[in-house]
């Protein structure tokens, strides 16, 4: 019988020319474009150390004129570095700025018209929401993984030993050498720099968000570093009830709660408590962590800063005076 069957198969006419093309399934329609916009952008880097060691990771070109985003940790230490594009072609690299803070650093390559990727908003994300990671996992150039938006507003411990705020949280599986790579939307925007991942689990991973990365990026571009105030607060993006907003006349309903106020911090010596909402800072409104961040520039350090928190339902006006972070 199979033999029958076999012979019945040879026999039919096998002209895949033929075949219509059939359309992508939704999903596969917005993972697909996400590759074909982003994936060109995405490079491949080795960073070559003193004494002759090696590492590598991924970076993503954000304008033609050769700058790249990746993270700190892949190109630290490095005296040499180059970056390879999915195209077959390879640039040496230059470090222009390096944040171990945000884990995050910008090269630029010695060459003009490259393929790059356009950013879009991280704090418009939504969990649950299609994600797709393009990187370089273990040397395998230009790797797309699909999955989820798992979790917004995680805290990650960078190598600085600074704490990240406003982490993606995904489920769109990394390896290493996926490390500066892209985490893009369906629209084929990036809207993180994947940075970590949970060796001992499945489904863990995480992202620097997009929209930390177009500030330090700035930065970096500017001043070669980031020089920052320092309030001695740890917190986290909180949404706000709806009728509270109203109430408060805010645009947005979500603020910053404080975690953790740090003993002798400048935000513990003002007063302010662990689980008090930061609603506005210097005269900002706060609606993120991303937006204190901003706002926490080296002009600040040293000077008195109001800032407005609610406390228990209490809205409360505190005279705080950053410290100079590094």
């Amino acid at each position: 019988m199979a033999g029958e069957i076999a012979n019945h198969l040879t026999a039919m006419p096998y002209d895949v020319t033929e075949w219509p093309e059939e359309p992508l399934d939704p999903y596969s329609a917005q993972v697909a474009h996400a590759f074909e916009v982003v994936g060109p952008a995405v490079v491949h880097i080795a960073a070559i150390q003193a004494n002759g060691r090696g590492g590598t990771g991924s970076g993503v070109i954000f304008a033609p004129d050769g700058y790249l985003i990746t993270n700190s940790h892949v190109v630290a230490g490095a005296t040499r570095l180059s970056a390879s594009l999915t195209d077959g072609r390879k640039f040496e690299a230059r470090l222009i700025g390096d944040d171990p803070a945000t884990d995050l650093a910008v090269l630029r390559l010695d060459a003009t018209g490259l393929p790059h990727a356009e950013f879009g908003h991280s704090s418009r994300l939504r969990v649950g929401q299609l994600v797709v990671a393009i990187g370089n996992p273990l040397g395998f150039q230009a790797t797309v993984t699909a999955g989820i938006v798992s979790a917004l507003g995680r805290t990650l411990r960078s190598p600085s030993g600074r704490l990240i705020e406003s982490v993606i949280q995904t489920d769109a599986p990394l390896n290493p050498g996926n490390s500066g790579g892209a985490l893009v939307d369906g629209r084929g925007r990036v809207v993180g720099i994947n940075t970590a991942m949970v060796g001992q689990a499945q489904g863990l991973c995480f992202a620097i968000g997009g929209d930390t990365a177009v500030d330090v990026t700035a930065r970096l571009m500017r001043d070669g570093r980031v020089r920052r105030a320092r309030l001695g607060v740890a917190g986290q993006t909180t949404p706000l009830d709806p009728r509270l907003s109203r109430r408060l006349r805010r645009a947005a309903g979500s603020a910053v709660m404080v975690s953790e106020a740090m003993p002798e911090g400048p935000a513990a010596r003002a007063g302010v408590l662990t689980g008090d909402v930061i609603l506005e800072f210097a005269g900002e409104t706060v609606f993120s962590v991303d937006d204190l961040h901003r706002l926490l520039t080296a002009e600040i350090a040293g000077t008195d800063v109001s800032m407005v928190v609610m406390r228990r339902a209490r809205i409360e006006t505190l005279t705080v005076r950053p410290d100079v972070d590094g």
